[in-house]
């Protein structure tokens, strides 16, 4: 599909497309779709080209996304298909460098409409700022926003998909200056730093949300606003145990502290999701 980026080639050099997908939910292998896709092309800190654009994801997007993006059905009704929007998706990505905070979820999106359209597979490079953040710096919090804000970034017009890529660019900038200090001065070694290659997810693969997955790593808890089947919103306070499927749906098994014992809560009605000190704490260098 896209050509191939030498890893051996210097960081100054590297053509890098920032991309962000809002979605319907959170699990394309379940039938959740992209309905809204942005993408920044840049070299060298010099911006060459972006994209947006609303996708008619052709189902309804599910309460927790539409709380976390703001976007409604009634503004998808007539907006492109993700298939009218590809080509210049794949001119985007021709030749660069892929890069996503939280990668994984968006490819795993990505990957699946290309499927539905009978594209070939996405075989770019791929740059992880969340890998990144995990493996080169001690954030209290590692999303997106949060490690915006710890570097004095912008986060202006967050879980919109444009926002979310220029607030992506920014930080890959500033994670590249103070790699490139320590001696990652290629592709492959900027590779190295996040842990790897990365690759697309297992189309059976879920890919979580960073909160989810910290706290399932480390035993933290989060602070969910939870909206139930009969549309009563609540605050809670959990401890994640697990993620599950059934009946077509990802539920997020936890300890609920309010109702002291185990709980399921169905990922797609989590209206805001917080792990416990997220606002608090600077920004420590690992190593």
């Amino acid at each position: 599909m896209s050509a191939a980026v030498e890893h051996d080639i210097p960081l100054g050099e590297v053509t890098f497309t920032v991309l962000d997908v809002e979605t319907t939910g959170l699990s394309a292998h379940l039938g959740d779709r992209v309905c809204e896709i942005a993408l920044l092309r840049c070299r060298a800190g010099r911006e060459l080209a972006r994209f947006e654009s609303l996708v008619d994801p052709g189902r309804p997007i599910s309460p927790g996304a539409r709380a976390v993006n703001g976007i409604t059905d009634e503004e998808l009704a007539g907006a492109s298909t993700f298939a009218e929007v590809s080509a210049t998706v794949l001119d985007f990505l021709e030749g660069s460098a892929i890069v996503a905070h939280n990668a994984p979820f968006d490819l795993s999106f990505l990957s699946r409409e290309f499927e539905i359209c009978g594209c070939w597979p996405i075989n770019n490079v791929i740059i992880d700022t969340l890998a990144l953040a995990r493996h080169c710096y001690r954030f209290p919090s590692n999303s997106l926003g949060n490690v915006a804000r710890y570097l004095g970034l912008d986060t202006c017009g967050e879980h919109r998909a444009l926002a979310d890529v220029v607030t992506t660019r920014g930080i890959l900038e500033r994670f590249l200056v103070d790699l490139e200090q320590r001696g990652a001065i290629t592709l492959g070694q900027l590779v190295e730093a996040q842990g790897g290659r990365i690759g697309l997810p297992r189309r059976e693969a879920a890919s979580l949300p960073p909160q989810i997955e910290e706290a399932l790593e480390c035993g933290g808890e989060l602070r969910l606003r939870y909206v139930s089947a009969r549309g009563e919103e609540t605050l809670r306070m959990v401890t994640p145990l697990s993620v599950a499927a059934h009946g077509g749906h990802l539920y997020l098994v936890a300890e609920c502290h309010l109702r002291k014992e185990q709980r399921s809560f169905r990922l797609d009605r989590i209206l805001e999701m917080e792990a416990r000190g997220d606002s608090e704490g600077g920004v420590g260098m690992a190593g």
